[in-house]
């Protein structure tokens, strides 16, 4: 299976975006493993939660994909992306957020989540096994949500924003 950056492969400004999602991508899951390791009940699955329903509004953005941005665009271009989103068949891109959509996302990694809860328990070792998939879960996760952003810009013939200057990139991260 290809990654992000092979399915961009040739068009420089979709590479950029993907870098740039990954970046995003990479600090929110270090957060998450960091919260996998602490062996309170429950807390992992809140800050995961948590971290995707930022994530994935912030990778939308980078590819211009986000319901506001979609609202921009000509009616004909708009048109093309819902053909575009039919076609790659994603319920995250260009939708609002909500609680939902993230257990939906959750789920196609539920057998590495609950495993993560079973292992946190055993000292030390069992902690560190949490943090490393917790990490892997939210790197999936977000990887397959950029891989599907790709798909839809190129199908969509989407022309990418210009990138988020440098202040406000620090705000949303």
């Amino acid at each position: 299976m290809p990654t992000a950056l092979q399915l961009a492969d040739g068009n420089t400004i979709l590479m950029d975006a993907v870098r740039r999602s990954r970046k995003l991508l990479n600090r929110r899951a270090l957060v998450g493993a960091a919260a996998s390791a602490v062996p309170v009940p429950g807390l992992d699955w809140a800050v995961d939660a948590a971290l995707l329903s930022q994530l994935v509004p912030a990778i939308n953005a980078e590819f211009g994909l986000t319901p506001q941005q979609l609202d921009a665009l000509p009616a004909h271009t708009r048109d093309q992306v819902q053909k575009a989103l039919a076609t790659v068949g994603s319920v995250l891109v260009g939708k609002f957020i909500t609680r939902d959509l993230v257990l939906r996302m959750a789920a196609k990694a539920g057998v590495r989540m609950t495993a993560k809860q079973a292992t946190k328990y055993v000292p030390l070792a069992g902690q560190a096994i949490a943090a490393v998939m917790g990490y892997t879960a939210i790197r999936y996760l977000g990887e397959e949500h950029i891989k599907d952003c790709v798909r839809v810009a190129q199908a969509a013939q989407l022309m990418l924003p210009a990138p988020a200057s440098s202040s406000a990139r620090r705000l949303r991260v």
